[in-house]
């Protein structure tokens, strides 16, 4: 299959989820299948297909890191706890991309946060209400850094220079 066609597969996805959520009130569930093609296609990661713990792999690096995708639908910006999918804390992966998207199931964010700054973040296991894993939109905002956007695209990662006369 090629490269336009799962493009435009995509495509009728979001409209038909968006359409769907708009008609019923509910989603359907396709939201992390449109996150890993979005993160992949965006960031130039490559789709690792039943490795268990990780969805793509950053290969512009050696060793490539490994990274778990989650992604998340914001139909309503101002509702709080909002939450992403549980972390497969048990498994080999390097960084935790996520994908946020609009009410037509069109990303405008993605943010990435390496292991150790995640699970650092997590809160203690016997706290009330909380799983193992499991963390709110905002608290990973928060801890990760904005990679893509969809006004500026990929953000360059560069320290921003004052200093520097012009």
């Amino acid at each position: 299959m090629s490269l336009y066609a799962v493009d435009k597969l995509m495509s009728e996805a979001r409209r038909i989820a968006a359409e769907y959520r708009r008609t019923t009130g509910k989603s359907l569930g396709i939201s992390s299948e449109i996150a890993k093609y979005d993160a992949c296609r965006l960031l130039q990661l490559e789709p690792e297909e039943g490795s268990g713990g990780f969805d793509a792999l950053d290969t512009r690096l050696s060793p490539p890191r490994r990274i778990q995708i989650k992604g998340r639908v914001i139909f309503d910006e101002a509702k709080s706890g909002q939450r992403i999918g549980q972390l497969k804390l048990e498994k080999e992966w390097d960084a935790v991309v996520l994908v946020l998207m609009d009410e037509n199931f069109e990303t405008y964010e993605i943010y990435e946060a390496e292991r150790q700054q995640v699970i650092d973040a997590l809160p203690p296991q016997d706290e009330k209400r909380s799983r193992r894993g499991a963390m709110s939109v905002a608290r990973f905002k928060r801890l990760a850094t904005l990679v893509w956007t969809r006004e500026e695209g990929l953000i360059n990662d560069e320290i921003w220079d004052n200093q520097t006369s012009i």
